[in-house]
């Protein structure tokens, strides 16, 4: 696995542990932007628009929006968030660790 899969992967992980303890399970992609980066894995606003794409397409979030994307987690991404469901292109959280921020 190349060293850009594992940041994909932990990024993917990164936005659905961060909507699964927003309010309503959502936030918008400028936010998660810098949410992911503050985790220090280095995005750019292409590449959250680009996973949070992915993520619909697999319905662990659902987007609406164009220009500023708002995204929601479904029961299946707050499934993920937890380590309670497992996908093989989303980093699965370390046992012990909380969604929590």
């Amino acid at each position: 696995m190349s060293y850009q899969d594992t940041l994909r992967k932990h990024r993917r992980l990164t936005i659905l542990r961060y909507l699964a303890n927003c309010a309503g399970y959502t936030s918008n992609a400028s936010i998660l932007a810098d949410v992911v980066n503050d985790f220090g894995i280095t995005s750019t606003r292409d590449q959250i628009t680009t996973e949070l794409t992915w993520l619909a397409e697999n319905g662990f979030v659902s987007n609406r929006g164009e220009g500023m994307i708002v995204t929601t987690a479904t029961h299946q991404g707050v499934e993920i968030a937890e380590g309670r469901a497992l996908h093989p292109e989303i980093q699965r959280p370390r046992p012990g660790q909380s969604a929590g921020f």
